[in-house]
C-alpha cells in the first residue's frame, strides 16, 4: 500500500478531495451488552481456505472460514496488485483478528465466539457485494451472532 506522500502530486490532490462520508454513531439496533454477545468476523481481505475456490477480479461473494481453520489454511487471494501483503503474512490478526476475539471470549468481554467467519474481496463494490451480504446476514442470524466485528481492508 503506498503511502500519500509518495504518491504524484497530481494524485495526491484528487485523493485529498475525496469526499469522506459521515455517519451516525447511533446503534441501528438495541440488544444485549457486549458481554453477551456471539460475535463473527467479517473481513474484506479476500480471505479464504486454503483449497477453496480463490477470488476473481469481479468477486461480489464472500467465502466461509471455519473458526475452528488454523492460520497456516487461511490465504489470501486479494486481487489488487497495490495491496500490502505483509502484514497478513506476519500475522493472519492483521486482517482477521480471530485470535484476539478469543482472547475477548476468554476474559469475558464478549460472551463467545461465532463457529463460521466471512471473508468478502474488498475490491468489489458495497453494491455489487449486497445481495452476497442479505445472503450471509441469514447465516448468521442461523449461527445466532448477534454482532459482528467488521475488518474492512
Amino acid at each position: 500500500m503506498a503511502r500519500l506522500e509518495d504518491v504524484p502530486a497530481a494524485e495526491q490532490a484528487a485523493i485529498a478531495a475525496l469526499e469522506c462520508p459521515t455517519f451516525d454513531t447511533s446503534p441501528f439496533v438495541s440488544g444485549p451488552p457486549l458481554t453477551q454477545r456471539r460475535v463473527a468476523l467479517v473481513s474484506t481481505a479476500g480471505l479464504h481456505r486454503r483449497g477453496d475456490r480463490a477470488f476473481s477480479g469481479d468477486a461480489s461473494d464472500y467465502r466461509v472460514i471455519p473458526g475452528d481453520t488454523s492460520a497456516a489454511d487461511v490465504v489470501m487471494s486479494h486481487v489488487s496488485p497495490n495491496f500490502d501483503r505483509t502484514g497478513f503474512q506476519a500475522d493472519l490478526n492483521v486482517v482477521f483478528p480471530i485470535d484476539r476475539l478469543h482472547e475477548l471470549a476468554t476474559a469475558g468481554e464478549i460472551g463467545s465466539v461465532a463457529d463460521f467467519h466471512y471473508s468478502f474481496m474488498g475490491a468489489a463494490s458495497p453494491e455489487a457485494m449486497e445481495p452476497a451480504a442479505r445472503a450471509l446476514a441469514q447465516h448468521l442470524l442461523a449461527d445466532e451472532v448477534d454482532a459482528v466485528l467488521l475488518v474492512p481492508i
